[in-house]
């Protein structure tokens, strides 16, 4: 929620290239119109994060049929065969990552 900017001036950015990052229209949000790397100066996506993520929530991926082409019904016997085929495991979190990570049910 919180980003920090240096400003030689406040209210003033360094050069005319950070103009970028405004105030979003929505209350609470920071715009930026280019890529955002995050321990990497050479982002090649919108987010580039270089090291680890820690998500509490959920990360949202919108799946739209506006989206596609080419929807087709799939040989339903065929899928049922390849799922089948899927290894399945079980597993306990170790002890110092669930507290880490504030699971409880590890």
């Amino acid at each position: 929620k919180y980003m920090y900017f240096q400003a030689s001036n406040p209210g003033q950015f360094e050069n005319d290239s950070d103009v970028l990052w405004q105030r979003g229209h929505v209350p609470d949000t920071t715009v930026y119109h280019g890529r955002v790397g995050i321990n990497t100066d050479a982002p090649d996506e919108a987010l580039v994060v270089c090291g680890n993520a820690k998500v509490m929530g959920r990360v949202m991926h919108p799946s739209d049929s506006r989206a596609k082409q080419n929807i087709r019904e799939v040989d339903t016997n065929e899928q049922l065969r390849r799922i089948a085929q899927i290894k399945l495991v079980e597993y306990d979190y170790k002890p110092e990552f669930a507290s880490v990570m504030g699971i409880n049910n590890t």
